[in-house]
C-alpha cells in the first residue's frame, strides 16, 4: 500500500531507538553488568539462611550469594566478647554460647524492620531471626537474659522487647541473675561484672 501512495517504508525514529535500547540492555547483561545489581537486590529480600560464623551473641555471619554477609540483630545488645578495647563483660561468653547452641544446624529466616536502617555503621545486615518454628530469636536472648532491650534506634519490636526485659529482669533470669548491670545515659544497659 505504500508503494500505492508514492511513500517508502522506513523505520521511524522511535522504532530504531528502541532497538538501540533493547540491543544495549541485552548487551549489558550479557556481559554480567546486571549481576550486582541483583545481588544486592537478594540480599536484602528474607529467605532461608544457615549461619556460617558466629561473631558473639547479637551478630553472626551467613552465606548469601556465595559470599559472607554479617548480621546484627535488630532491637537487642548482648554483653562483649570482642569488641576492641572492650574487657570481656560478664556474661557475653554466655550470650555467645547461648545464640550458638540455638542457632547452628538451624535453617533462619531473616526479616528487615521498616523503622529500622538496612545497614549498620559497620555495613552488617540489620534483621530480626526467626527460627523453623516462628519464634523470633532476638527476642529469645532478651526474654532468656542472655541480652538487653536495645532501645537506641527505632523498631516496630519495641514494646515487645521491651515487655520480655522486664520479664527477664524480674525473674532474675540470666544477666539479671549473675551480674550487676548498670543503665546508659541513652536507656541501655551494660554488663558489669560482679
Amino acid at each position: 500500500m505504500s508503494r500505492i501512495l508514492g511513500t517508502k517504508r522506513h523505520p521511524t525514529k522511535l522504532g530504531l531507538a528502541v532497538t538501540i535500547v533493547v540491543f544495549l540492555v541485552t548487551f549489558a547483561n550479557n556481559a554480567g553488568y546486571f549481576d550486582r545489581f541483583k545481588q544486592e537486590a537478594v540480599t536484602v529480600e528474607p529467605g532461608l539462611y544457615t549461619v556460617t560464623r558466629f561473631i558473639d551473641g547479637d551478630t553472626v555471619s551467613v552465606s548469601m550469594n556465595g559470599h559472607e554477609e554479617k548480621i546484627r540483630l535488630i532491637g537487642v545488645d548482648t554483653p562483649e566478647t570482642h569488641k576492641p578495647n572492650t574487657p570481656v563483660q560478664c556474661y557475653g561468653p554466655a550470650a555467645a554460647a547461648y545464640t550458638k547452641t540455638i542457632l547452628t544446624d538451624q535453617k533462619i529466616r531473616l526479616e528487615s524492620d521498616e523503622l529500622s536502617t538496612d545497614r549498620d555503621r559497620y555495613d552488617r545486615l540489620l534483621r530480626y531471626i526467626y527460627l523453623a518454628d516462628g519464634r523470633n530469636f532476638n527476642e529469645m536472648l532478651i526474654q532468656t537474659g542472655h541480652g538487653f532491650y536495645y532501645p537506641y534506634f527505632p523498631f516496630t519490636k519495641s514494646k515487645e522487647f521491651s515487655a520480655a526485659q522486664d520479664s527477664a529482669r524480674a525473674a532474675h533470669s540470666g544477666v539479671w541473675g549473675n551480674c550487676t548491670p548498670t543503665p546508659t545515659d541513652k536507656g541501655g544497659w551494660l554488663s558489669n561484672n560482679q
